[in-house]
């Protein structure tokens, strides 16, 4: 008798529910110390996914944060640059039905030690605001004329039809504020409505799984329906996804695409995606990544110089003989799944040249 091992077998499913447990111990004691700031982040996205999803979450499941639960008020008062990472920790802990009640005198001090006030981004004051806002806190640093700055960000398409992974999550963000994390209507402009379109054209063409995500559960937030081209896209890069057992892994790796992949597949209605997750500490790798096609059809276009055209129609045929296979296919995939595709091209081929 022979043993069969399969080293390529696929990672064991499970749903969310199934997987809530080990996430939340493996996120919380395994992966960094809890002084680190980017423990802070990792724990902070995690437990928002889980708060505004709805997750079931059982009590013993949130006892891997009781002791930072408790230490929370020595924590904000020492490490006030931290406080919305803190608060946002904090409030889901308590939202998702961890016992006690420290958040409401902690936003309290929040705003009375003006902490808000020393934002520089308005990104930030409208997340500073949100989570105030969760126990009836006010703040100084929100004016009148906030949200009509957020707003003529995300109404200028043409920043989306370029590279700029900073500006597009600043975008899905400004929705996921605007919308609540999905309970209120955001009540999006049609402009706004394109730049999510163009900035999921570019995470499709970059293959950019991560970015794409959070456009698809923005545009959910905002009543559409994103394309079935870029929920299939997400849907395969999480099914991919090995949580990978190992001492020695990298603390660079793909979770936050993991998570928020988790994240997109909820909002679509699907729940079994997700590779189980093992008890201890791990990194969030995928099997499979596809190559994407954003560089080669920027540096071809950069190539072209005075030949480059704004047209599709007429660009198409020059492009695809500047591109491998592989590439032409990922490209007549995003033109054909957007009706807007016309539209991003004019921009994204930045025809009309600068003159000094």
């Amino acid at each position: 008798m022979s043993n069969i091992i399969a080293l390529n077998a696929p990672p064991r499913r499970q749903r969310l529910s199934e997987r809530i447990g080990a996430l939340i111990d493996v996120f919380a004691r395994h992966r960094r110390i809890v002084d680190d700031v980017f423990w802070l982040k990792e724990n902070a996205e995690l437990l928002n996914i889980l708060e505004c999803t709805g997750q079931g979450v059982h009590a013993p499941e949130l006892a891997a944060h009781a002791g930072f639960y408790e230490t929370l008020p020595e924590r904000l008062s020492f490490f006030p640059q931290y406080y919305r990472f803190l608060l946002s920790i904090g409030l889901d802990l308590e939202d998702l039905g961890h016992p006690g009640a420290h958040m409401e005198s902690l936003c309290a001090w929040v705003a009375t030690q003006g902490l808000p006030e020393a934002e520089l981004s308005d990104l930030q004051r409208a997340e500073a605001r949100r989570l105030l806002a969760r126990r009836g806190i006010g703040t100084n640093a929100v004016d009148q004329g906030l949200d009509d700055r957020l707003r003529a960000f995300i109404n200028r398409s043409a920043t989306f039809a370029l590279p700029n992974r900073k500006a597009a999550y600043e975008l899905t963000h400004i929705v996921f504020y605007l919308s609540e994390y999905g309970r209120q209507d955001p009540m999006l402009d049609p402009e706004a409505l394109l730049s999510l379109e163009y900035a999921g054209i570019i995470a499709f063409l970059d293959q950019d799984m991560d970015l794409l995500a959070e456009v698809c559960v923005a545009l959910r937030q905002a009543g559409q329906h994103p394309n079935m081209l870029w929920d299939s896209a997400v849907r395969g890069a999480l099914s991919s996804f090995v949580p990978c057992e190992n001492d020695q892994v990298p603390l660079v790796d793909g979770y936050h695409e993991y998570l928020v992949s988790t994240w997109a597949m909820l909002a679509m209605g699907y729940d079994d995606s997700g590779a189980a997750v093992p008890p201890r500490r791990c990194a969030f790798q995928r099997r499979q990544q596809t190559a994407g096609v954003l560089r080669p059809l920027s540096a071809a276009l950069l190539s072209m110089a005075e030949a480059r055209g704004a047209d599709w129609t007429g660009m198409q045929h020059s492009l695809f003989g500047m591109l491998d296979a592989d590439g032409i296919d990922l490209l007549t995939a995003a033109a054909t799944a957007s009706d807007h595709f016309d539209g991003f091209f004019e921009g994204f081929a930045r025809a009309n040249r600068a003159h000094a």
